[in-house]
Order: C-alpha cells, then sequence, then structure tokens
C-alpha cells in the first residue's frame, strides 16, 4: 500500500521546508558543523562522545542552538530555539515538544533526531531517525526498542559508495529504514519506489526525503519485493536486516528468517524484478558452514538470467559475530546472567546450523537478456579482498561488468587483435634483493578503485608499460619477441591469458577498437 499520510508519533513534513530553510540559514550542514566544532570535537561525535561538542557549543548563536537539540538532544530556552527556527511551526508539526526547564521555565527539546548529511556533489541533506539511533549521536549505539529507527551508519554509506549511479527510470530501496539509500536514488531515479516492513521507518524516510528537499518516493510498507506486485527496475539496492541471529528481535538489523535464508531470499527473488541491464546491489551476511564452501553456497544464491559479482570484505567466527551484536542491542548492559543466557543462544543456534564463521560483504546483480537467452554464460565472480578500496565505487563496478561482457565476446584472436591502454594511477613495484640484476618479480599496482595489486612477468610488465592505445596487443608482442629474442609465436600463444587477467581486474583498459597492425 502507498504510504503518504502522516505517521502516528512522527513529526509531519508539511512544512519540513520552513525548517530546511532556517537549519541551512543557521549552516546547520556537515561543513558547518565541523567548522563550529573543529576535527577533534566532530570526531569525538562520532564516536558518541559529546563532551567535547557540549563545551564547543555553550554560545547562544543559532547554529549553537540547533547541535545542542538535534545532535546532543539537549533541551533548550524556548527563546533560543525560537532564534534558530520557526518554533511555532516546529512544534506543531511535531519537530520539537515542550519540556518544563529548570524553575519552570519554557524549554524545548528534539522529538526526532536530524543529523546533517553531505551529499555526493555537496548537497546539504539531512537524515532524521529516533533519538539516541543514529550512529554516533547523543545516545550512541546501546538498546534498542523492536521498532525503532537508526540514521547513517558505517553499512548505509559503504552500499551508497557502491551503488552504480547511472541516469535510470526506475529504482527500488528495499528495507529503506531512514531513506538513506532512496536520498541518493533519488538524485539519478526518474521514478522511486521504497519500502520497509515497518511502518515507522517509511515515516522516516518521507522526512528524511522532505527536509533533503528531495522530490516525493512511492513509499510502500511490506517485507522484501512483497508490496511491488510485478513491477521491475532498472535499480534494486538494499541495506536488509541481515544479522544472522536466534530470533527477530529487533526490526532494523534481525530479518527473522533462519541463517541467512533473508539475503538469500533477497538476492534469488531480485532478478525477476530487474529489467534487462539493471542492477540489484545488497549488502549481505552469509554462512560459512562446515563441509561447504562459501563461494558455492553464494554462487547458489546467484538467479537465473543475471551476472553476478560477489565481494566478501569480513570474516568473522561465531564468537565475534555474537558480541558484535549482543553489544549493538545494548545486551552487555543487563543483568551479567541474562547477557549469557542470550550469548548462549545465539551460539546454540549457530551450532545447530553448522555455522564456523560468518562473512560480510556486497552483492551485486546484472540482469542480461544474453545471459537469460543462454547466449553467453554468466559470469559470476565471488571473492575475497578485505584490504583497503577507496570509495565511491559505483564507476568501478559498472566498468567490472562492463570488463566481462568484452571479455567473454572475445577469442585469443580478437584479442591480440585490439588495442589497450594502462588504466590511470597504475604503478610498478619491482621486488628483489638489493643490487642483484634483475627483480625476483614485478607487480602492477592501483591507486584508486578496488586498489588492486597483481603480480606478472617481465613480458607482461612489459606490455602493460607501452599499452597506450596505438597498437594492437599481437604488435606489441612481436616487438617484445624481437628486444627479447623470444619467439612471437609462443609471446602471442601463451600471452593473452595474462592480458584476460589484467583487462578483468581494471589494470588494462580495451581502447574500443583494432590498434595498428
Amino acid at each position: 500500500m502507498s504510504t503518504t499520510s502522516q505517521t502516528p508519533g512522527l513529526p509531519t513534513s508539511a512544512r519540513a521546508g520552513l525548517l530546511r530553510d532556517a537549519l541551512l540559514a543557521a549552516d546547520f550542514t556537515a561543513d558547518g558543523l565541523l567548522e563550529l566544532l573543529g576535527a577533534p570535537a566532530y570526531a569525538a561525535l562520532a564516536r558518541s562522545e559529546t563532551v567535547p561538542a557540549l563545551r564547543a557549543t555553550r554560545g547562544d548563536s543559532p547554529l549553537e542552538t540547533l547541535v545542542r537539540l538535534f545532535l546532543l538532544q539537549k533541551p533548550v530556552p524556548a527563546e533560543r530555539a525560537a532564534a534558530a527556527l520557526p518554533l511555532e511551526d516546529a512544534l506543531a508539526d511535531g519537530w520539537l515538544v515542550r519540556t518544563p526547564g529548570p524553575d519552570g521555565a519554557d524549554e524545548v527539546a528534539a522529538a526526532v533526531d536530524v543529523r546533517p548529511y553531505g551529499g555526493p556533489e555537496g548537497q546539504d541533506w539531512f537524515i532524521v531517525s529516533d533519538l539516541g539511533c543514529a550512529v554516533g549521536g547523543a545516545g550512541g549505539i546501546g538498546k534498542k526498542d523492536e521498532g525503532v529507527v537508526l540514521g547513517v551508519g558505517g553499512a548505509s554509506t559503504t552500499l551508497a559508495g557502491i551503488t552504480v549511479r547511472t541516469p535510470v527510470a526506475s529504482a527500488l530501496d528495499v528495507g529503506t529504514g531512514s531513506g538513506i539509500q532512496a536520498l541518493h536514488a533519488a538524485q539519478h531515479a526518474t521514478r522511486l519506489t521504497a519500502t520497509d516492513l515497518n511502518p515507522r521507518a517509511l515515516g522516516f524516510t518521507r522526512l528524511t526525503l522532505a527536509l533533503s528537499g528531495v522530490h516525493e518516493a512511492t513509499l510502500l510498507e511490506g517485507s522484501l519485493f512483497e508490496p511491488v506486485d510485478g513491477d521491475t527496475y532498472d535499480l534494486i539496492v538494499s541495506n536488509p536486516p541481515f544479522v544472522i541471529s536466534p530470533g527477530a528481535r529487533l526490526t532494523y538489523r534481525d530479518g527473522g528468517m533462519g541463517g541467512d535464508d533473508l539475503c538469500r531470499t533477497l538476492v534469488q527473488q531480485a532478478g525477476a524484478r530487474l529489467n534487462d541491464g539493471g542492477f540489484a546491489q545488497f549488502l549481505a551476511n552469509w554462512q560459512h558452514v562446515d563441509g561447504e564452501q562459501w563461494q558455492d553456497r553464494l554462487r547458489s544464491w546467484v538467479p537465473r538470467g543475471c551476472d553476478a559479482w560477489i565481494v566478501q570484505r569480513e570474516v568473522q567466527d561465531i564468537t565475534q559475530y555474537a558480541e558484535l551484536w549482543l553489544r549493538d542491542s545494548g545486551d552487555h548492559r543487563e543483568d551479567p546472567e541474562a547477557y549469557a543466557g542470550r550469548y548462549e543462544g545465539w551460539l546454540d543456534e549457530f551450532e545447530a546450523r553448522g555455522t564456523k564463521a560468518v562473512g560480510f560483504g556486497w552483492i551485486t546483480l546484472r540482469r542480461s537478456a544474453a545471459v537469460e537467452s543462454g547466449a553467453v554464460e554468466p559470469s559470476i565472480v565471488i571473492e575475497e579482498w578485505p584490504h583497503a578500496v577507496e570509495q565511491p565505487l559505483g564507476d568501478v563496478v559498472r566498468a567490472h561488468f562492463e570488463r566481462q561482457d568484452y571479455l567473454r565476446a572475445r577469442d585469443d584472436a580478437a584479442l591480440l587483435a585490439d588495442s589497450f591502454r594502462l588504466a590511470p594511477e597504475i604503478v610498478q613495484e619491482q621486488v628483489g634483493l638489493p643490487g642483484a640484476e634483475d627483480p625476483e618479480h614485478v607487480v602492477l599496482r592501483q591507486n584508486r578503485g578496488m586498489r588492486r595489486a597483481t603480480r606478472v612477468d617481465h613480458v607482461a610488465a612489459g606490455f602493460a608499460g607501452v599499452c597506450d592505445g596505438t597498437l594492437s596487443a599481437g604488435r606489441i608482442l612481436d616487438a617484445i619477441g624481437q628486444l627479447t629474442g623470444e619467439d612471437p609465436v609462443l609471446l602471442r600463444d601463451r600471452t593473452p591469458q595474462a592480458i584476460r587477467l589484467l583487462v578483468e581486474e581494471g589494470f588494462l583498459e580495451p581502447t574500443g577498437g583494432a590498434g595498428a597492425s
């Protein structure tokens, strides 16, 4: 169903534009906060430490007032609030509530967390969430009720960074939460739909979009793809409740299905919801089960008619995993016996399922008519990459699938007839003993994107070094053969495999045509 009316217990967005104008006028923005608080206090706030920010907001400027209200969640005198925003409208619409102050003084307090969020092109956005549930907020991440809605966290910014941002006609955000992914998608999608099982989350998404000055979305209540009937989309994104837990205590994180079934179901059902060429991108957890390769488990999730790129970013053993999420929900602050009992419950669940560890990472699908028809084999790349990357990676993700299309359309002869150029910001490292005439091995390293490194032999290193798009690969190998005295025929026979690897991993870029022969 469409959710356009006011969600009970949440502010109305009817006059959000007035509040937005006041926030911007006071410079209540990501840049404004950094300037006011200074880097140390700003960083401390991200760690849920509020004392430095409280010290930095002792004045009575509108910006200091707004920081105390919405970020530090401290009551302020009503007259100070009136100088910073349209007070009566904010009270009437439910953004603020009156609260008695010392000696009966008239004070107001925030009803929701409003957090400045800088968009990728410098936009001044605001994420609205429950009080104390913004990651790095005044309340920190402590005990939460079942239906709470969180603000911006590391997972949500990671997904936003890896999402392909080409203009699309339609986009779907599954499990929208406070609307962060919907906010990003609204910048390049003509039609935007967001769903969530929690009606409060839809209310917060409505507030986030309205306060950020972004066009409205169709908001639908329900689980996974149930609310969208048979609609299909050019982009699907989801930061789902992926935590593998015993039961479903917390809607924002626990999927309510056994093990990693929610993530598997989401991925498997996404294929039928994508238009040809469309992308579906998710964050997910998956089980590492005794007697099973985790790569095989994930390969079985990929729906028919789709290419896939799956990257495992982290693995935790079951004790680390249980402790992480017990702390997330604040259980460690309860009675020690109750905490131990919940801990036992998590370990019992893992033991029953044969789970020895849990992986976390990114899953990207791309719908392909050629794969669906059987004209080409699907490209399914599953890898472990725990190393540092450079966000945003949306263009890197799109280019990965374009390279797969290129490689599977060319045999070795066609590959040698094409020309290539070295990708930007590739460096060569030579490793060996000091004073040695020749290095033991050569490494090519990317300084951007995935920041991959690959070991190459002297032929591949020389080949990559002279690729500027002017000569075909075969012509370059012939020249290398003349310089080194190696048989050009043998070089043409053995080198295509190395060229394919360098193209697949983004070290070499096809120029789009054959080079000089």
